[in-house]
Order: C-alpha cells, then sequence, then structure tokens
C-alpha cells in the first residue's frame, strides 16, 4: 500500500508542475485517485520548499522520474554520491547559519552598547562596575538576599527595541529560583536589592546569555528587566 501511495504522489507531483517553457494545463482532480496525487505532491512540495528552499526543480524532477523508474542505468548519481551531496549541502548550510549568527551577534553588540551608553547618562541610572545598570523603581525595606538564597519575584524582560520576550506578570505567576542559577546580572543586580524593591536592571550581553543567546534571544543581546523582589527564601518561611 506504501508503494502504490509513494507512486501516486510521485506522478501527481510531476503530473502537477511545469516548467517555464511549456506550460502546462492544469490535471483533473476528478478521481479518488487524482485527488490523492495532486494532495501528496502538495504534501511533498511544500516539505521540499522547507526544507530546500534554493530546490533546483529541474534537477528535481528527474530525480523522481528516475527514481520511479527502478532502471539503476538511467540514474545519474549512485546512492553514495547522493549521501556525499546531502552531507556537503549540510555543511554550506551550516557554515552560511554560523556566518548570519556572528554577524547578528556583531550588530546586537553594537547595538547594546550604544544604548547602554546613552542609558549611562539618564538621571537615576547607575552602574556598577561589572558593567551592569539599573534603575530604582521603588525601594524595600526587607531583607537582602545573597548569592546563596533563593528569591521570589516578578518580572518583565525586554529587548532594547521593546519588545517583550518573557513576563511573569503577564502569565500571572511569580517565579522562585537560586540567585546563583540564574544570568550574571540577575544574580548580581538582585543582591542590590531589599525584599519589596522594584528596579530595572539594564544587562549587558557579558552578563546575560552572550553569543549564544536562548530560543527567544539572539546572540549578543543587551536584555532590560523589570524586577520586583517579593521574598527572599520564601520556601524556608
Amino acid at each position: 500500500m506504501k508503494k502504490t501511495l509513494l507512486a501516486v504522489a510521485i506522478t501527481g507531483l510531476i503530473a502537477g508542475c511545469s516548467t517555464a517553457q511549456e506550460p502546462a494545463n492544469d490535471p483533473a482532480l476528478d478521481t479518488t485517485s487524482e485527488r490523492v496525487s495532486y494532495g501528496m505532491g502538495l504534501v511533498l512540495g511544500e516539505r521540499m520548499g522547507n526544507d530546500l528552499p534554493d530546490l533546483q526543480m529541474d534537477q528535481f524532477l528527474q530525480g523522481i522520474q528516475h527514481g520511479h523508474a527502478g532502471d539503476d542505468q538511467g540514474k545519474r548519481l549512485t546512492r553514495e554520491e547522493v549521501q556525499e551531496a546531502l552531507m556537503a549541502y549540510q555543511q554550506e548550510l551550516q557554515a552560511e547559519q554560523e556566518q548570519q549568527q556572528e554577524g547578528l551577534a556583531s550588530q546586537n553588540q553594537e547595538a547594546g552598547e550604544a544604548f547602554l551608553a546613552e542609558n549611562a547618562e539618564r538621571e537615576g541610572v547607575e552602574t556598577t562596575e561589572s558593567g551592569l545598570q539599573y534603575e530604582v523603581i521603588e525601594e524595600g525595606e526587607g531583607a537582602n538576599p545573597t548569592a546563596q538564597d533563593r528569591v521570589q519575584v516578578h518580572y518583565t524582560g525586554e529587548l532594547i527595541n521593546g519588545e517583550v520576550f518573557d513576563s511573569s506578570r503577564e502569565r500571572g505567576q511569580p517565579v522562585t529560583f537560586g540567585l546563583n542559577q540564574v544570568i550574571p546580572g540577575w544574580t548580581e543586580g538582585l543582591q542590590l536589592m531589599n525584599e519589596g524593591a522594584r528596579y530595572k536592571l539594564y544587562i549587558p550581553s557579558d552578563l546575560a546569555y552572550g553569543p549564544g543567546g536562548n530560543q527567544a534571544i539572539g546572540p549578543n543581546e543587551t536584555l532590560v528587566f523589570d524586577v520586583e523582589l517579593l521574598a527572599v527564601n520564601p520556601d524556608s518561611e
């Protein structure tokens, strides 16, 4: 059954595609076989569009035709050569992605440094020896945490363009963690605060996620956090 469906899908893909030189009329979609053929071809084409954005259609269709014919004599590449081509393509993609990542990291680094230099001149903004900047929104009167303590906080995290990438406030649930388990900018910044305080932390990339970034944050991003220290060692109370 799988072989039959694959054959139908390939047939549908070939029939549904046309070259720039010879536009083809739309094939019929009257029978179940015709509709399945088109549908399977559509799915395969979409997948190829995602996996191989620079797909060469003439070579792709010829490869389908030769593979479907099952005649090894007509095939222009061996399995080993196909595998070598795939590996070479993956290496090229990886090199291109690394180059793009390096370029983005450089841009983010420059933008962050410019932002922090300007921000440091604003009234109320303090800069520590490490380069961390902070601004007091509201002082607290409770306990002052150490790096070994656990803290409970509410926070909103933004990029320097104002885009919010994470917020416990939006989720409606504060977060509790050990101060030695987070990025250095948080470890340092929270120790400046007393329970009940609310600060704005401006964290250089080397005190945040650095050139690696994470899923929501690009390489060398400077981050801005609006943090409220709700409790120190809340589990021990």
